[in-house]
């Protein structure tokens, strides 16, 4: 499955024109690689996605292609959550 397609059916991002972007920003990677939209997505991959000053990473446990909104968190487990430093907060 692709992974901008993984990313909307499993609902991290609602609309599949932003996981592309998002993608294309190299805010998401496979397996601690950075990934296009178009990258393959296997069962047991590692994602982590950037919003803002947040990383989450999750492990796919499922690939569907549609789901209901309440079967769409079974596609994957929260592996971390974590907070990302603005890059001013970093500047001395």
């Amino acid at each position: 499955m692709r992974l901008d397609k993984f990313l909307k059916v499993s609902r991290l991002i609602k609309r599949r024109t932003v996981a592309k972007d998002v993608s294309e920003q190299g805010r998401v990677l496979i397996n601690g690689r950075e990934s296009k939209p178009s990258s393959g997505v296997k069962i047991g991959d590692e994602i982590t996605v950037q919003f803002g000053q947040k990383l989450i990473t999750v492990k796919v446990e499922k690939l569907l292609e549609t789901t209901r909104k309440d079967e769409a968190a079974g596609m994957y487990t929260l592996v971390r959550e974590e907070a990302v430093a603005k890059k001013n907060d970093l500047d001395w």
